[in-house]
Parts: C-alpha cells; structure tokens; sequence
C-alpha cells in the first residue's frame, strides 16, 4: 500500500501532514488514515467544498478564486500552505478539481483536478485530466495525490 510507505518516509524525516480537500471529499483523508500509527504524522484536515471555506478556514485568497478560479494551480497551493499553516504541519496538501458530472466549463473539463504539495520550503503542484465517473475521478485524485505527496518527501 503507496500510503504505507508515503507514512513511513513521514515518519523517519520526523514530517507532520495537514490536508486540505475539495472535489475529493475527504477519500484522501481516509487513505492517510487507514495506515496504522498514522496519528503519529497526521493532524488533519479540511474538507472546503465551497469557496467561502476556502477562503476562511484555509485563508485562500478570494480575489485569486475570483480571477483564476476555484479550480486553479493557484488556489490549489494557496490550500496547501493554507492547511499546512493552519494546523501547524511540515507538509500540506490542497486538491482542487472538477469531479463531474456537472461544474465543467470549456476551459474546465470534469476531471481536471490540482493537487499542491508544500513545505515552507517549496512546493509542488500538478495539473491532472482524469477521465470516468465522479466516483472514479475523486479516486485516482486521492490516489495521485498519495503519489505527489510520496514524491515530494523524497525531495526534501
């Protein structure tokens, strides 16, 4: 299991993690947390669905939603740092996407989703097309995430 060894790495740095969701919903929470000990790196997260908790419990800045969009490299780091911040983490993550079947604009497809990986150091972010059902889509957004996040450790 990826959140196993993504655990394990957070573990030996001594790294604690914050999340902060949106079209995911809280699975990759679920992930993080199925690993046994995980209490010992994780603080929590947020769930921000709508643009007002972004901006209030992750302090995302609201011009920003409104000149980029919720879904946007920008907000999606400014996620990150903002659960990483709010909890007192080493490492955030922000997820921001479009899980379908609705919200799609031409620009915007149902399934492009950002997933931000930051320390106070440096930060990351990716840019996804994910194609199937809302389900599958906030699935392999979770998973990716895992993935980036996992990636990310090995950089610092």
């Amino acid at each position: 299991m990826l959140a196993s060894g993504m655990g394990e790495k957070l573990g030996r740095k001594g790294f604690t993690l914050a999340l902060a969701e949106s079209c995911t919903g809280g699975k990759l929470g679920d992930i993080v947390t199925e690993v046994p000990g995980s209490s010992v790196y994780f603080l929590g997260g947020v769930v921000s669905y709508s643009d007002d908790a972004k901006v209030e419990m992750l302090g995302v800045d609201r011009a920003v939603i409104e000149s980029k969009g919720a879904v946007s490299e920008e907000v999606a780091r400014m996620m990150a740092d903002g659960a990483r911040m709010r909890f007192g983490a080493d490492v955030g993550v922000g997820i921001t996407g479009i899980a379908g079947p609705t919200g799609a604009t031409s620009t915007k497809p149902v399934g492009l989703v950002f997933i931000a990986v930051a320390s106070e150091a440096s930060s990351t972010c990716v840019e996804n097309r994910f194609t199937g059902s809302r389900s599958e889509v906030k699935c392999m957004a979770a998973e990716k995430a895992v993935l980036l996040l996992d990636e990310f450790l090995d950089s610092i």
